[in-house]
């Protein structure tokens, strides 16, 4: 905010000593609001400019010709601090009426540039729990605020729809259930034969041996096994569908696993030409020692490929389909040993887009007793956390506003919202202990909070009516808490890019959070609708933004932004 325009009156002051671009990579904000908004710290420049680091900022101070939204420049030691006119910025958030945001960022750095998200990568045949939360969540926001900023995204489903478990669940279907009756049943009922399967093999091996001859017969092609597999796949997709949708999550290829079946080859024979293959007590492996990494095992002895074999043929495949300026995966952080070898193996086979491949790590979700297992069944289900929230929700809005229309729908907005926030709220590597209490809490920095401000512009906004923006006085909005709320809406799309830059959606969930907060300050303090028609224009539109900036903000991390609460 402002960084570019005091940056380049900084680099004019300094004759060119200092371009307007080191400038603005020095400039930081005090901890100390009394130290201005911004400030130079010098010292960066002693070196370059040969000088003592409070005669850089002397000199500067004195040189300086001020852009308009900052009242004036005062030196402290080796810093030079600018402090804002609140005046000037409030008039300087009218030059943005028009866009209000609008999922437009001004400056769209990501045109003509492709970014691949894999995201969520489902298995088939299990229901969705709350472990596959983060990666689908993270996913989805980062998506959505790489299209904000103007990049072509393209989200991927990399499902897991291939491997041993299918022949397993051929087994347990054949053996407890049937094909006619689990296509009228949902993931859940196939998830019982999972964890029944594992509990009787247990205590009988032989069906392993079951399970595997099923998963070749998968693999050749075989008729009735096909059968069974493409249940497994709909009865899942059917179940998973319902769950993105109450996410409001999309996806543009549902390529997985056994997409790869016959584009593994050609990356295999590559390795060999290149020398890279060798044998391992009959398995085939790319040896890393040079890297500190064990081997990365991409052939088993008895023929079979793994996760890597077909993640290289992946990564050959997303960069001839989609030319990716970058392709992130959103993984837990226990495969990063997976990725560091693949992104190795895959710079040695001179794939030149290795280079542009990152694992964007989030950290696990387990229950408050212990990790989950779908072997063991003990596991909480997606769609029950979803439904204890928006029954939670839908109770407090009775009590809150029993006149509340739509209150079903007003009900799953908050309550989905809720649980998505939760996951988006800290720094996506730290571990979830998942806890309905906490998940389920509407006070303090919650999804619920954020929306309730929305619905509260939204309410003044009804009963102001239209406002006059050529008419509104400034002055009403340039107290201290008025200030503060208009520097934080100014900072918007800078919250936006930082949360591109790192990854990290939560700088976008904690930006709605402190925007609420200081809007809310501000609202107790000043009579949004008054008879002082200038004030109350300024007030209005103040309101306004807020109300279109919170839209935005929960609108990039998957969540709604209902109008009355």
């Amino acid at each position: 905010m402002f960084e570019k325009e005091i940056a380049a009156s900084i680099a004019a002051a300094s004759a060119g000593a200092v371009t307007a671009a080191e400038a603005e990579a020095a400039l930081e904000v005090p901890k100390d609001k009394k130290m201005g908004d911004l400030a130079l710290p010098c010292f960066k420049f002693a070196r370059t400019l040969k000088k003592a680091p409070p005669i850089i900022a002397k000199e500067l101070a004195d040189a300086l010709s001020l852009p308009d939204v900052v009242e004036r420049a005062e030196t402290a030691g080796g810093y030079l601090n600018f402090y804002f006119s609140s005046r000037a910025i409030c008039e300087r958030l009218a030059t943005l009426a028009d866009r209000k945001w609008d999922f437009t960022c001004g400056e769209r750095e990501g045109e003509g540039k492709t970014i691949c998200i894999d995201y969520s990568s489902v298995n088939i045949a299990k229901p969705f729990h709350i472990g596959h939360l983060s990666t689908t969540v993270i996913g989805a926001a980062l998506y959505r605020i790489f299209s904000y900023l103007g990049y072509r995204v393209v989200g991927i489903n990399h499902l897991g729809d291939w491997g041993t478990q299918f022949g397993k669940l051929i087994v347990a279907v054949k053996k407890w259930s049937s094909l006619e009756e689990i296509s009228s049943r949902d993931e859940y009922f196939l998830n019982s034969l999972y964890v029944r399967y594992h509990k009787e093999a247990e205590n009988d091996p032989s069906l392993d041996d079951e399970a595997r001859a099923w998963f070749k017969k998968i693999e050749d092609g075989d008729k009735e096994a096909t059968e069974y597999f493409d249940a497994f796949k709909a009865i899942t997709m059917r179940a998973v569908g319902k769950i993105y949708d109450r996410l409001k999550i999309r996806f543009d290829s549902y390529a997985g696993e056994s997409f790869y079946n016959d584009k593994m080859q050609p990356c295999l024979d590559l390795l060999e030409r290149k020398g890279l293959l060798t044998e391992s007590d009959g398995a085939k492996v790319v040896r890393l020692d040079e890297w500190d990494m064990p081997p990365c095992l991409l052939v088993k002895a008895d023929g079979a490929t793994l996760y890597a074999t077909r993640d290289i043929a992946a990564a050959y495949y997303r960069a001839a389909t989609y030319d990716f300026h970058k392709c992130l995966y959103v993984v837990a952080y226990q495969q990063n040993l997976h990725f560091k070898q693949l992104f190795k193996v895959l710079e040695l086979m001179g794939f030149e887009k290795a280079k542009d491949m990152e694992h964007v790590a989030f950290g696990m979700v387990s229950l408050e007793d212990g990790a989950m297992s779908t072997r063991g069944g003990r596991v909480v289900w997606l769609a029950e956390v979803l439904d204890k929230a928006v029954e939670k929700a839908k109770r407090i809005i009775e009590e809150k506003n029993p006149d509340q229309e739509d209150k079903d729908a007003v009900a799953e907005s908050v309550g989905v919202g809720a649980v998505v926030f939760s996951a988006l709220w800290n720094n996506r590597i730290k571990d979830i202990v998942f806890s309905f209490d906490k998940v389920l809490n509407f006070d303090g920095e919650t999804a619920p909070y954020v929306q309730y401000t929305h619905a509260r512009c939204a309410s003044a906004l009804r009963k102001g009516g239209k406002y006059d923006l050529s008419a509104a006085d400034f002055g009403a909005i340039a107290t201290e808490e008025g200030t503060e709320v208009v520097k934080c809406l100014l900072s918007f799309e800078d919250a936006v890019r930082a949360a591109a830059r790192t990854r990290e959606p939560c700088m976008v969930t904690r930006y709605a959070v402190e925007l609420a907060e200081k809007f809310n300050r501000f609202y107790i303090g000043h009579r949004i609708v008054t008879e002082d028609a200038g004030a109350m224009n300024a007030r209005l539109f103040l309101a306004d933004m807020v109300k279109n900036t919170l839209a935005t903000a929960l609108g990039l991390i998957g969540i709604d932004a209902p109008e009355t609460m």
